[in-house]
């Protein structure tokens, strides 16, 4: 039995316009930083096995905090990077809609089977995810695991893991907060998911 805890990466510079940050290497706020704080106190004493991060600077420093706290290396992992936007990266929902509205409206109704231009296949971008966690779940097969990364790609992860449709994935998971906590249970090929989006504690 393994548990994944999922967590997004502290708060970005790009983060109070909300632009999509895609593989951009996007520097924390200090609200990041603090969130990051945060979260490794949890770690302190979340009982982990280990700590595994994407490749992005957000996520890695992120993960950093943490696993010192926890007494652990981190461990990287290039398939947990964030979903590609393509030319969306760096934009706002408004800036898209002015510079490809009909790519725009296109992804709103089907965000998994109308990739922003340019950018990922969300359905590819999940199944890689995807099997790092399960990579990550035969490294460590009775232990509790945080794998810090980023909204997107988790929230496609979350749709195929539990089996529905990736398209639901706005719907169904409509926001994931900067260091907040969403753990799976993976025992016997069998998914449950213990919580979602569950706050450590408000950071002021």
């Amino acid at each position: 039995m393994t548990d994944l805890v999922l967590v997004r990466h502290g708060e970005t510079v790009w983060h109070a316009e909300n632009r999509y940050a895609g593989l951009s290497d996007i520097e924390l706020t200090p609200r990041g930083h603090a969130q990051a704080v945060r979260l490794a106190g949890w770690a302190a004493g979340a009982g982990l096995e280990a700590v595994w991060s994407s490749t992005l600077s957000r996520a890695r420093i992120t993960a950093e905090t943490a696993a010192k706290e926890a007494s652990l290396p981190v461990q990287v992992d290039a398939r947990l990077v964030e979903l590609d936007f393509g030319q969306a990266d760096g934009l706002t929902a408004a800036e898209m809609k002015a510079r490809f509205p009909e790519a725009r409206a296109a992804f709103e109704a089907d965000p998994a089977g109308s990739p922003l231009p340019g950018g990922e296949d969300p359905y590819e971008a999940a199944e890689r995810f995807v099997a790092a966690l399960e990579d990550i779940a035969a490294e460590h097969p009775t232990g509790r695991v945080l794998v810090v990364a980023h909204t997107t790609a988790i929230r496609l992860a979350l749709c195929r893991l539990i089996g529905v449709p990736l398209g639901e994935y706005r719907r169904l998971f409509p926001r994931l907060d900067n260091c907040a906590l969403t753990e799976l249970r993976l025992r016997a090929g069998r998914i449950a998911m213990l919580q979602y989006n569950s706050p450590i504690g408000a950071v002021r």
